[in-house]
């Protein structure tokens, strides 16, 4: 058995995080939170950053929105940093342990954590930003992977955030996360936007690698065409064109139970499997392929109990 073959020590750290300390002080009351109002009718868009601490792609792109003065032609653009904390205790001895200080930032947007008693600095951020999640009529979630994998979109299974995905193009590739499919409630599934019937969308773009320097221009080329599509900027002078995309539904997602978690082969991410063929054991809990051409996304780099194994996944 084995974890992955993926040798995150060997990879080149291509783009690091920077100081980010000069846009603690924005316009809205909340930290690290800069809001831009065109004064003309439009989408309110929030492009966030640093959901995950060592996911430097959005903190590349949001300080391009706001180094090279990026304003609305028509709306409200809000650019947030939100785990600053955790941005701010990276290692570059141990660059894949700043994701998170406690809880998962992208786990605890339900009522329950936060408004319940529970404290962490990632639950208190999340508190704080509650109102700029709640004014966003738009939201791109930017994120990237611990290995070299292409890039995808997430989303909750809503046509209008299939709809906004397809619109803005590459990726290619969008993961569809079912209504309660996915443990925990992240940022693109809180408040109105986990809710049927509403306008506007919510959707995450997982970039590439952590430290590549595609992922970071991935991630500014994204949300130039995001803003673009939304009519908030000009569309980018090599804006990507459109090609078919890929989709695959989340069907299970195995968390890890004990600290034997380990694959049946080395993965990356994308392989297939077919249906009863071994994937991973969990302290001798077999897990399978439910299905034929069951493609994996996001297998764990070092088990952790209580985080996420493996997504299962199957094309559609």
């Amino acid at each position: 058995m084995t974890e992955s073959s993926f040798a995150p020590d060997t990879a080149p750290l291509e783009v690091l995080p920077r100081d980010i300390s000069a846009y603690r002080q924005g316009n809205t009351g909340i930290d690290y939170v800069h809001r831009f109002e065109s004064g003309r009718p439009g989408p309110h868009v929030l492009v966030n950053a640093l959901t995950h601490g060592n996911e430097i792609c959005g903190m590349v792109a949001a300080t391009h929105l706001l180094d090279t003065g990026v304003r609305p032609k028509a709306g409200t653009l809000t650019v947030s940093f939100a785990n600053v904390e955790a941005y701010s205790a990276f290692d570059v001895e141990r660059p894949y342990e700043n994701r998170q200080l406690v809880h998962n930032l992208n786990r605890i947007w339900s009522k329950a954590m936060l408004d319940g008693s529970e404290d962490s600095p990632e639950l208190r951020r999340a508190r704080e930003l509650r109102p700029v999640l709640d004014a966003a009529d738009y939201v791109l979630d930017i994120h990237s992977t611990r290995a070299p994998v292409q890039p995808f979109w997430v989303y909750p299974e809503f046509e209008r955030n299939a709809g906004l995905a397809l619109a803005v193009g590459n990726p290619l590739v969008h993961l569809v996360m079912p209504v309660g499919g996915a443990p925990g409630t992240g940022v693109t599934a809180y408040g109105r936007h986990g809710e049927e019937g509403v306008d506007g969308a919510a959707v995450v773009v997982e970039c590439g690698q952590h430290f590549s320097r595609s992922a970071a221009d991935l991630a500014t080329d994204v949300t130039l065409r995001f803003l673009a599509h939304l009519g908030l900027v000009d569309p980018p002078p090599t804006a990507a064109a459109k090609a078919p995309a890929r989709r695959f539904r989340l069907l299970e997602v195995h968390m890890v139970k004990t600290k034997s978690f380990a694959f049946a082969r080395p993965v990356l991410g994308f392989e297939v499997f077919q249906k009863g063929e071994l994937i991973a054991v969990d302290d001798g809990h077999e897990i399978r392929s439910p299905c034929d051409d069951c493609t994996i996304f996001m297998p764990t780099r070092a088990p952790l109990v209580g985080r996420e194994g493996v997504y299962l996944t199957v094309a559609i």
